[in-house]
């Protein structure tokens, strides 16, 4: 740091220069035929990476005869929420989509790509692309507007030495969290090896079909056929798979929402009751929670299913906790089906094998299960907050370091 510093003092003491985006850098005009681009070289938005090291992840190549070229050095961002934040900084030629900006540099003697990279990456110019997104379901970047964006222009030397301090930053970064990382899988793994244990019956026990074991197995609506979400008197909660989150209904400022007309229409659908389990029957297929009490202004989706257990037969708790052992998951999984999407049909869900020991085993277990998951939920929040705090840090820094006072023309 003391070397940027002085390399500051010494090459812009009175402050930087600062031009508009399109005075050092353009769009990619340039198109490349389909043919010259395979998946090692295709950019797509969900293999943009923020990381300039190290090949992107290959993809499939998209159905078309033309796409936007890149060379090595163009800065590639994501221009589609929420892809806003990816960047990469190309280390070879290639093609990419619509959804996926290109910057070339005009002149690399007034600002060099790992230095443009950097500022693109920061939250500033992250949060100057959110402001003046455009569109309802899917906001995109204005690409007039973004190219307004003021970026500093320090001497080349101040650049460099920035781009190496925060390369130094960026790995002192990666090596902590990598080893927060993998202290949180040691403790998954630890933890689902507690739990599966205690839900493993060698003998004794006798198994039913899931089916035998609850009093219904139900889904929400679909907003499509039969009402509109987020409507000016939309007051209630519509629950999707992001709300089911470490086994609990959570509501968030994205969580949609529904008026009182379309709640009952759920409400008539799903039948949800306390003690009932919501389970993820499409997409990412196995995510559950339990309803701890009737609810009042909230229903869910098509595609949540809801299943309420025989309380006689089976303990609510111990059935969420067996859907989420690996036995019963492999079990539930063989049995999707469908394209890219897939689903369980509710039929063949009913017909998983579960292990069903007697009503007060089943609370001695889920007594245990509980304790354990309160103690593994408050270890790996711990770790997700030093992660957080980190991520925060870092994001201070390269604020602090991309800062610069204007100079007085």
């Amino acid at each position: 740091m003391s070397k940027l510093q002085d390399l500051i003092n010494e090459l812009c003491p009175h402050g930087v220069e600062y031009k508009a985006l399109n005075e050092i850098a353009s769009y990619s005009k340039d198109r490349i035929e389909i043919e010259y681009v395979d998946e090692n070289n295709y950019i797509g938005i969900d293999n943009l990476l923020k990381n300039k090291q190290g090949k992107v992840p290959a993809s499939s190549v998209p159905s078309m005869n033309r796409l936007t070229k890149y060379e090595k050095d163009d800065v590639l961002i994501g221009n589609i929420r929420p892809y806003l934040k990816k960047i990469w900084l190309a280390d070879c030629c290639g093609g990419t989509n619509g959804d996926v900006l290109v910057f070339q540099i005009k002149d690399k003697n007034i600002i060099i790509p790992a230095f443009l990279y950097c500022v693109l990456s920061a939250d500033d110019f992250f949060n100057f692309d959110m402001q003046h997104s455009k569109g309802s379901k899917m906001p995109r970047g204005d690409k007039a507007i973004i190219m307004t964006y003021s970026v500093p222009i320090p001497p080349i030397e101040v650049q460099q030495e920035i781009v190496n301090v925060l390369d130094s930053f960026s790995d002192v970064k990666s090596n902590f969290v990598n080893e927060l990382m993998l202290e949180l899988e040691n403790k998954r793994k630890i933890y689902e090896y507690s739990r599966d244990k205690l839900l493993s019956f060698d003998y004794g026990v006798e198994y039913k079909a899931l089916g035998e074991t609850i009093v219904s197995l139900n889904t929400g609506l679909n907003p499509r056929r039969f009402f509109k979400l987020n409507t000016d008197n939309a007051n209630n909660y519509y629950v999707t798979i992001r709300e089911l989150q470490n086994n609990k209904i959570v509501f968030s400022e994205k969580t949609d929402r529904i008026n009182d007309d379309a709640l009952k229409l759920c409400n008539n659908r799903s039948n949800l009751e306390a003690g009932d389990i919501l389970f993820s029957g499409t997409g990412t297929i196995g995510v559950t929670a339990l309803v701890e009490k009737t609810p009042e202004n909230w229903n869910i989706k098509e595609g949540v299913y809801t299943i309420k257990p025989k309380q006689d037969i089976i303990n609510s708790k111990f059935l969420m906790y067996l859907l989420n052992s690996e036995d019963i998951r492999k079990a539930f999984l063989k049995k999707a089906a469908g394209g890219t999407v897939k689903s369980v049909p509710m039929a063949e869900l009913k017909s998983v094998l579960i292990p069903v020991p007697p009503l007060v085993e089943q609370e001695r277990i889920v007594a245990t299960l509980d304790k354990l998951t309160e103690t593994y939920n408050a270890v790996t929040d711990g770790i997700q907050k030093e992660i957080e705090q980190i991520e925060k840090i870092y994001t201070y820094c390269t604020d602090k370091l991309l800062t610069f006072k204007e100079k007085k023309q």
